[in-house]
């Protein structure tokens, strides 16, 4: 009972973080905050019920989730809000929540890494490739097989330059003149699109140093995947220990 009620504890929390990702790219830190304060009386009565293991399997989930998504942040592969909620995450549910549902037993696979974080972690991960996949579905749809730098059609997207403004995206290359010729470059993380960004691709394009449109990459909110990487790992379990089994078993 007490799990499912710190599932419905963090359920608002994840949906308002997706939608102000969305909106924003941004979540405010003020979120976490709060959930991390109100989660204290879930914190404080496992630990006075469970004691020493308890405990000590809280500061493993934490630290470890803490060390891999510093990394991760550090690399630029990491929101900082998408750490902090798989941090918060940690702490209230250091291990898989096991509930009861209409006379099945959740999550209906054993986890091998039985961390509750880590296992929201790798489905985050795994939903995620969906969207290359789509991404490369629409640039094919759109462009048909012939088309400059096939292999960004995983990343990215080709709009115009006129269309550039307002908009969570980067410039997937970077760009400048070299002996009379514009040269793009992959730039890793993307450029940051400004005004002057986009006044100097205009007047590149105006003189026909460059075409009418450019490869960007979309800022793509990590909340959503987090949020569903949540809600399967507690009804299913962990998505790449299954894909592993089958894959072993396949082959």
């Amino acid at each position: 009972m007490l799990d499912l009620l710190k599932i419905l504890f963090c359920t608002p929390f994840l949906l308002y973080s997706c939608y102000t990702d969305i909106k924003t790219r941004r979540v405010k830190n003020k979120l976490w905050v709060v959930m991390l304060a109100g989660s204290a009386f879930f914190v404080l009565y496992d630990i006075l019920t469970e004691g020493v293991p308890y405990l000590l399997g809280l500061l493993i989930s934490a630290g470890l989730i803490f060390v891999l998504v510093y990394i991760l942040f550090q690399l630029g592969s990491f929101g900082g809000a998408d750490a902090k909620s798989l941090i918060v995450i940690s702490i209230i549910l250091p291990a898989y929540p096991v509930i009861q549902m209409f006379g099945q037993n959740f999550p209906l696979n054993e986890p091998l890494i039985p961390l509750f974080a880590f296992g929201v972690l790798g489905n985050a991960v795994l939903l995620t490739v969906v969207v290359p996949l789509g991404l490369a579905v629409y640039n094919i749809f759109r462009m048909g097989l012939h088309m400059d730098n096939p292999l960004y059609i995983f990343i990215g997207y080709k709009s115009g330059i006129s269309d550039l403004a307002n908009k969570h995206i980067k410039l997937i290359q970077s760009f400048e003149e070299e002996d009379g010729e514009i040269k793009f470059r992959f730039k890793r993380g993307g450029v940051e699109i400004n005004e002057d960004v986009i006044s100097e691709l205009k007047a590149l394009s105006e003189k026909g140093l460059i075409k009418d449109d450019v490869w960007v990459t979309p800022g793509l909110p990590f909340m959503i995947p987090i949020t569903l990487g949540f809600f399967v790992a507690v009804f299913y379990g962990d998505m790449i220990t299954e894909l592993t089994k089958y894959l072993i078993l396949v082959m």
